[in-house]
């Protein structure tokens, strides 16, 4: 398994224009080889490859750029031309290489054998010298601001929006089994993050980031204030740094929940196997939800980050070694865990109560429970029954549990930012 670490760099003016040079005609090169492409050339990346001396006669600073980042050109056009086919044979949409832009950075990747780390100093070779003469661009010398991994096996080297340059140390680790076994089913929620259940009743109840409508008040104050004002002017500028700086930090705040939460399900818990419900943001915001369930709506789309916090999720779930399922959760919210009976439960709706066995519980747990035995009869054919705790939760056999509750099995797992 492939990791990375991203560490950030320090780099001076001079460094930092070497930088710009040689990404600036990594990127030439792959332009110049995708509207080839588009001409109808017929790709072969063997063949690319012996033209990259013609290349170079034809634009003589391709000397100066370090000679593997030119070849990894080649490789990342190669990989992109056979996604591309792969699509094409599976019916998909197409999705041919497209130009890379000027304003987006060309990541370079140098290996790890052809770089030197000397402390804190990251030293990145540039190309000439030698029989193309003298060195127009020297070395790099960027200052890690972290200690680096080891082993490593490449570093990419990337340039963020406001112009801060990282470095990216990848490496190869070996899967660990997890010692511990056990389930965990999670229930994405509106009003709670991810509501959980595992195989012994106990409940976990993560929260999500809730200063979300101090910041949406802020940011509605400043967009008020600037509208009133002419646009362009100073004041008018002034105020759209203020509501770009707000937004960022909001974004901040709601990244950081998010992985807090998605650490301490993959990390801290100590289940085996993850369950997730595969929620339907857009089922949840149908028209008839809309008018009685504007909050909701809100917290749905822009709170929480339900599709962030998956891959999140996913990402780290494979890091620490653990089985991340995700299960379509049609109708859990609407069954009964105890005898499996539906009934109608709209948005607003927050506590379950059964018409017919009389189960009373928190809409979010009673679906995490649902997940929970339907990711079970999927995987044996008989009813999973928990002992330990009052409810029984029953696939195939239909056992009722009246007047059930896990009050003494319950851990919360606050994450909550204050407003």
């Amino acid at each position: 398994m492939l990791l990375s670490k991203k560490i950030r760099l320090e780099v001076s003016e001079q460094d930092a224009s070497t930088l710009e040079f040689m990404q600036g005609k990594c990127r030439a090169l792959y332009n110049w080889w995708v509207m080839r492409l588009r001409n109808g050339e017929k790709w072969n990346i063997y063949e690319a490859k012996k033209s990259l001396q013609e290349s170079k006669v034809y634009d003589p600073e391709l000397v100066q750029v370090y000679g593997k980042l030119l070849q990894e050109v080649y490789y990342r056009l190669d990989g992109a031309m056979k996604a591309f086919y792969r699509r094409v044979k599976a019916g998909e949409k197409p999705g041919f290489p497209r130009v890379r832009p000027r304003h987006c950075f060309f990541t370079l990747c140098y290996p790890a054998m052809y770089i030197k780390i000397e402390g804190d100093k990251l030293i990145l070779p540039t190309g000439g010298g030698g029989k193309h003469g003298a060195k127009v661009y020297p070395n790099i010398v960027a200052r890690l601001t972290e200690t680096p991994p080891e082993p490593f096996k490449e570093v990419a080297i990337s340039r963020d929006a406001r112009g801060n340059y990282s470095a990216s140390f990848v490496r190869e680790r070996k899967e660990k089994n997890c010692e511990t076994g056990g389930t965990v089913a999670f229930d994405l929620g509106m009003k709670t993050l991810a509501t959980g259940v595992n195989e012994q009743g106990r409940i976990y109840t993560i929260g999500g980031f809730k200063g979300g409508r101090w910041h949406n008040k802020q940011l509605d104050k400043i967009r008020s204030k600037r509208d009133q004002c002419k646009k362009k002017s100073r004041r008018y500028l002034h105020l759209s740094k203020v509501y770009k700086r707000v937004s960022q930090k909001k974004r901040n705040k709601q990244q950081d929940s998010l992985h807090k939460a998605s650490h301490l399900i993959a990390h801290k818990l100590v289940e085996r196997t993850v369950v997730v419900g595969d929620l339907s943001q857009r089922q949840m915001v149908m028209k008839e939800h809309r008018e009685r369930n504007k909050h909701l709506n809100r917290a749905v789309y822009n709170e929480w980050g339900l599709y962030t916090f998956i891959q999140m999720l996913t990402y780290k779930c494979q890091l620490y070694g653990k089985d991340l399922h995700l299960l379509d959760e049609r109708n859990t919210s609407k069954q009964c865990s105890g005898c499996g009976n539906l009934q109608a439960m709209p948005l607003w709706k927050r506590t379950y109560g059964c018409v017919e066995c009389g189960l009373v519980m928190d809409r979010d747990e009673n679906s995490a429970h649902n997940i929970l035995a339907r990711f079970f009869a999927r995987q044996e054919p008989h009813a999973q029954a928990r002992p330990e705790c009052g409810v029984l939760h029953a696939t195939q056999s239909g056992v009722e549990a009246k007047g059930a509750s896990c009050e003494g099995h319950v851990q919360q797992l606050n994450l909550f930012e204050g407003a």
